[in-house]
């Protein structure tokens, strides 16, 4: 699993957060701005924030608008997944990132089976580090 995951976190440049916060002391707010930090193109995507910034980065309401995309980072309940994810299957994206805490096997396999990688219940913030990258 580690050699997908450096592989992900060193082919990966465009990232679609789902689930963005404005809020400090969420973990989607600190992990976008380490995202950032590292040099990633980070797209917040929250219907409810759609039109402010985070970060300095533009708010969008639905992955659509982010696209063209790489990885879907998900900051959702596990059961809120499948529905993002069929949407990232449909426009293409590389790669499902499904934070800590939030696995679903559904949502995972049918991400598979279009050819996409998926990573759950673990979070790039910690695997950057942890695996030497940048």
């Amino acid at each position: 699993m580690d050699d997908e995951i450096f592989r992900i976190l060193t082919e990966t440049r465009r990232i679609a957060l789902v689930g963005a916060s404005n809020k400090p002391a969420r973990p989607s707010y600190g992990v976008m701005r380490f995202l950032l930090e590292q040099g990633y193109d980070v797209t917040p995507v929250n219907p409810g924030l759609a039109g402010q910034e985070i970060l300095g980065r533009l708010v969008v309401g639905t992955l659509e608008e982010a696209a063209p995309l790489d990885m879907v980072d998900l900051f959702r309940n596990s059961a809120e997944v499948e529905a993002p994810v069929a949407e990232a299957i449909r426009l293409g994206a590389k790669t499902i990132w499904m934070q800590l805490g939030v696995v679903n096997e559904v949502a995972a396999e049918a991400a598979r089976a279009a050819g996409l990688a998926v990573v759950m219940d673990r979070c790039p913030a910690i695997e950057i580090p942890r695996l030497g990258i940048k």
